[in-house]
């Protein structure tokens, strides 16, 4: 069994990520940022920002017609508990003004909240969908219990007539630059990682596809069930990488100043029904989880190096990478040649130094992205020719 002298340099350097105290199956990782003057200069008159005063009957209303989208299947509203959802309706009933909320708005005027999503969907399901009662509240204990419809008409009022405070951001504002907004005035509580932003600025469409890539068999399987309904999305950011390095080279993400720009790049296109087609991309995107599991199987997307004692969590970049690569391939074929495409990707993760770095450390320096691309893709084709 080939080793080196450092050969569990890979393993002891994987730190797995943590939410709320409780491990995600996620690999901690590092996507360091370029140089701001690499992203090129600001342009203040490109931040165009106006405020809005909305009442809680409007905000309701604009939400059930689709004027507000609040992204229904965003996975952190289910974050918070019982108390949190009564504590909140009892403020509005108490008169307290909560915190601003933020939205970005699309070219049809349409709203995405980027943040105050866990609390308009508590308020729209608390009016409108009458999904919950009351729990145990501090102050107006007589309404314990109550829902909507069973308040008397005085607090039902009340409700209606709260004002809100939004900040929304015009569409002619870059991608970039809104971006750049959400992630600077995302810092209380628990912040938003980037997948999150990106999927409250994201439309309806290509949170359906994520949703559909995720919830496939293929990938649930390949990655042993441990991304299934990620409490950080991160299982929508591995499958929109993916189809990232399906769609563009390393040297077309070079093109764009950082990782998340790119990402959302890709998102604004797979929101564009006439750029891409999305069931040939599901169909690749199968077929790589498919060829992954069968190579690898529970070590899938995991570093393997030769002297590995136990399994480490889920790695992005090896995701990209193999998925991408693999997708390429005929399932049969990838069968047939397992154990040495094992073999070499094993040796790589044991003794090859710069493919560790590149998906160890700054896993979005250009340089990096070309290493483990160039690589995975060149292991594949000389065990596959």
């Amino acid at each position: 069994m080939p080793t080196t002298e450092n050969s569990s340099l890979a393993a002891a350097e994987t730190l797995e990520e943590y939410f709320e105290s409780r491990a995600t199956g996620v690999e901690l990782e590092e996507k360091e940022l370029p140089p701001p003057e690499e992203l090129g200069p600001w342009d203040p008159e490109k931040i165009r920002i106006h405020t809005k005063h909305y009442s809680l009957r409007q905000v309701v209303d604009m939400i059930t017609e689709g004027d507000i989208d609040i992204a229904p299947d965003f996975q952190r509203q289910f974050v918070w508990k019982s108390w949190h959802h009564s504590g909140l309706i009892e403020s509005l009933l108490l008169g307290i003004p909560l915190p601003s909320f933020y939205f970005s708005e699309d070219s049809m005027g349409q709203l995405q909240v980027v943040d105050g999503v866990q609390r308009l969907t508590t308020i729209y399901q608390y009016v409108r969908e009458k999904a919950f009662k009351l729990g145990k509240v501090t102050y107006l204990h007589e309404l314990e219990g109550q829902g909507f419809d069973d308040l008397a008409k005085l607090f039902r009022r009340r409700l209606g007539s709260a004002q809100f405070v939004a900040h929304v951001i015009d569409p002619q504002t870059p991608y970039r630059v809104k971006f750049d907004i959400f992630r600077r005035i995302n810092t209380g509580g628990t912040p938003l990682s980037a997948q999150e932003i990106r999927h409250c600025m994201s439309k309806a469409r290509s949170r359906e596809f994520l949703k559909q890539l995720v919830s496939d068999d293929s990938f649930i399987a390949a990655t042993g069930g441990s991304l299934k309904d990620h409490p950080r999305m991160a299982d929508r950011e591995v499958a929109l990488r993916f189809v990232a390095f399906r769609l563009f080279s390393s040297d077309e993400y070079a093109q764009h100043g950082a990782f998340d720009e790119f990402l959302g790049f890709v998102t604004d296109r797979l929101d564009d029904p006439a750029k891409h087609n999305l069931d040939r991309l599901r169909t690749d995107f199968v077929r790589g989880m498919t060829n992954c599991y069968s190579v690898f199987g529970e070590h899938a997307f995991r570093k393997w190096p030769w002297d590995a004692s136990r399994k480490s969590p889920i790695n992005r970049a090896l995701f990209e990478s193999w998925g991408t690569v693999l997708a390429s391939y005929d399932k049969t074929a990838v069968r047939d040649v397992a154990e040495s495409l094992v073999h070499r990707a094993r040796d790589m993760m044991t003794s090859d130094f710069e493919f560790i770095n590149s998906i160890s450390g700054s896993t979005g320096d250009v340089r990096n992205v070309r290493i483990r691309l160039g690589k995975v893709r060149a292991a594949a084709e000389e065990v596959l020719r």
